[in-house]
């Protein structure tokens, strides 16, 4: 199984990660984006290719 993982310290929270995912796997909590669903991730990357920042890799745990 392959999860999303953000850095936190290159994440603009631009969102662009929720607007792509197809399954939902991101949330926002104080204006913070963070990994809400990883058990949803079908590693289909599009959040990882998407990253203006590059601030996501999606990597098996």
């Amino acid at each position: 199984m392959e999860k999303p993982l953000i850095n936190q310290a290159k994440c603009t929270n631009c969102r662009i990660c929720g607007k792509v995912c197809p399954k939902g796997v991101f949330g926002e909590q104080e204006g913070k984006v963070f990994v809400e669903k990883p058990e949803e991730c079908i590693a289909c990357k599009a959040c990882e290719l998407n990253c203006p920042a590059e601030a996501i890799e999606v990597k098996p745990y």
